[in-house]
């Protein structure tokens, strides 16, 4: 396979955008596809060049194997975005997405020094929090009853039975990969971090989505919504603003800098 058409693989775009505009590229949560942020690639363009992202083992991937290691999906990523200082690169995680956009924006800034404007971690607690979880460990209605409990699956899928065992390796592959992540001590990004935050997440305390502060030697802000861990499926308009609000914020950093 071509580099080009491994890169249709893993990228996708729904949206045309302006000639040189700032990338966002979106990582989704465990079992999450590039589909889920079609709503905000709707949004943002054509301002924005919104690039989603689909890991392997999932919709039209389904049939390639899902990678179970934080550090060898942000590995991979980083080859084929081949950022250059040139193209501005904002990137935006939910949940899972979130660290592996951490891991991601390490490599770029590493790569690529200029090219990150800045990392957007949404929905989850910082990387230098460590819980013990087992989640990938326990059996399939196991962990079944946990993405319900989360309420952002589509309900099409919970009730489709067939649908929802097709689906679980790669869910378990993604939790395996977030639940094995450890934060290496030291790693901090020179880019601004902007955080965005259900004010109910169960899984995430405002504490916890405040120490992500910890992790950047540049501007940090927070935002919080009403909700719970899938607070964006919610509120699709006033969440793109937010992303929006934060590019345009990473934009007149670096002019400062």
């Amino acid at each position: 396979m071509t580099v080009a058409a491994d890169r249709d693989h893993w990228f996708r775009r729904y949206e045309t955008a302006l000639p040189g505009a700032v990338q966002l590229l979106c990582l989704p949560h465990a079992g999450g596809a590039a589909s889920q942020f079609l709503p905000l690639a709707r949004e943002l363009a054509p301002a924005v060049d919104v690039v989603c992202v689909q890991y392997p083992g999932r919709q039209d991937r389904r049939k390639e194997t899902p990678i179970d290691d934080v550090h060898t999906l942000a590995d991979r990523l980083c080859d084929l975005l081949a950022p250059t200082p040139e193209r501005q690169l904002v990137i935006f995680g939910h949940s899972m997405g979130a660290v592996v956009g951490f891991e991601l924006a390490l490599r770029v800034e590493r790569s690529a020094p200029g090219a990150l404007l800045g990392l957007i971690a949404s929905g989850r607690r910082a990387p230098v929090i460590h819980r013990e979880e087992n989640v990938h460990r326990r059996g399939d209605d196991e962990i079944i009853a946990e993405i319900r409990a989360l309420s952002g699956t589509d309900p099409s899928v919970l009730a489709d039975d067939e649908l929802l065992r097709m689906v679980l390796p790669a869910l378990r592959a993604d939790y395996r990969a977030i639940e094995t992540y450890r934060y290496r001590e030291g790693d901090r990004l020179g880019a601004p971090i902007g955080v965005l935050v259900g004010d109910r997440d169960p899984r995430v305390s405002l504490d916890e989505a405040r120490a992500w502060e910890q992790l950047t030697q540049g501007a940090f802000s927070m935002r919080t919504f009403p909700g719970g861990h899938f607070y964006l499926n919610a509120q699709q308009a006033a969440v793109a603003s937010a992303v929006g609000d934060r590019i345009t914020a990473f934009q007149d950093l670096s002019r400062v800098s």
